[in-house]
């Protein structure tokens, strides 16, 4: 394995039949990469975050789908129960009419990958959802604080802890940090 120290890139080779370097070749121009490492890239970083997601102390974020028919029985109210004991991880929800029956949230959650995959059971599960899914992806949180000046990431960690501790600053909306 190679390393080019001025752009912290590694260069390795990977070795896969022809056929599978054919349908690379071609999800690399459908998808509009410029390149094969770009596109393999990309599949690592997924492969990454869908590995971190079975490991319960890594941070993800993410979001939960539920459809579910809204005339059901107390469905609401359990969703909303289960949605009020983890407003530690539920950044956002959005809320859609499908139609006269049918209805969509959406919740934007962060969090510990044990504890919102533990969440997104428990709301596909509960009755009355005709369709739930958990979709993942990096939190960003040690990648983007590592990235940012010295000045800045101060700043960051000082505003996340404010933001843990104390609520948000006044000038934020409400459940975000600035």
């Amino acid at each position: 394995m190679k390393s080019n120290k001025t752009d912290g890139v590694v260069r390795f080779t990977v070795s896969v039949p022809r056929d599978l370097a054919k349908q690379l070749d071609q999800m690399t121009n459908e998808k509009g990469y410029d390149n094969r490492s770009l596109a393999v890239s990309d599949m690592i970083r997924a492969g990454l975050v869908e590995h971190r997601q079975n490991l319960g102390n890594q941070e993800i974020a993410g979001t939960i789908t539920l459809v579910y028919d809204h005339h059901k029985q107390h469905v609401q109210a359990t969703l909303t129960d289960i949605q009020h004991d983890h407003h530690e991880v539920i950044i956002s929800t959005l809320h859609v009419h499908l139609d006269h029956n049918n209805c969509l949230e959406v919740l934007v959650v962060r969090g510990g990958a044990a504890t919102i995959k533990r969440i997104a059971d428990e709301l596909i599960a509960a009755k009355g959802v005709k369709h739930g899914k958990l979709t993942v992806t990096s939190s960003g949180a040690a990648t983007a604080a590592r990235k940012l000046p010295v000045a800045l990431r101060v700043e960051f960690r000082a505003r996340s802890s404010l933001a843990a501790s104390s609520g948000p600053p006044s000038r934020c909306p409400p459940r975000t940090s600035c």
